[in-house]
């Protein structure tokens, strides 16, 4: 969700790209259908792994922002020079309870992740402006 709202808020002033320490190998139908309810999509996205940024396959990222407390623990080692921001939120995917109880996580937390993005976003693009 969070790679889909930040290329939604960011336009092209940013490049975002999500991966996971333990990919699950798809998106989650919960985060697809909570991105629909605020009209944006997954399109083009698929679940990944950290290693396809780390040489030598790939390379490292500017910023790095992990967004779930075990990605802190899990997360690679980069290079000194990436910059890591945590934003720790609730995996909706561990949800439980009814279908609506399980909708209504990740209803939340893709609230959270929006505010946040929002509230970020451009002290990330060093607007001076902005107080955060």
């Amino acid at each position: 969700m969070a790679e889909a709202i930040l290329r939604d808020r960011g336009g092209s002033a940013v490049e975002s790209l999500s991966a996971g320490a333990k990919p699950s190998g798809f998106i989650h139908e919960g985060a697809l259908a909570a991105l629909a309810e605020i009209g944006l999509t997954a399109d083009g996205q698929r679940s990944k792994s950290i290693d396809e940024f780390l040489p030598p396959q790939g390379s490292p990222p500017d910023l790095i922002v992990s967004v779930c407390s075990n990605a802190d623990r899990d997360c690679p080692v980069f290079p000194a020079d990436v910059e890591r921001l945590s934003w720790p939120f609730d995996d909706p995917a561990h949800a439980t309870g009814s279908g609506d109880e399980i909708a209504a996580a990740f209803r939340r937390v893709r609230d959270e992740i929006r505010e946040r993005i929002e509230a970020e976003l451009p002290l990330l693009l060093g607007d001076p402006s902005s107080n955060g």
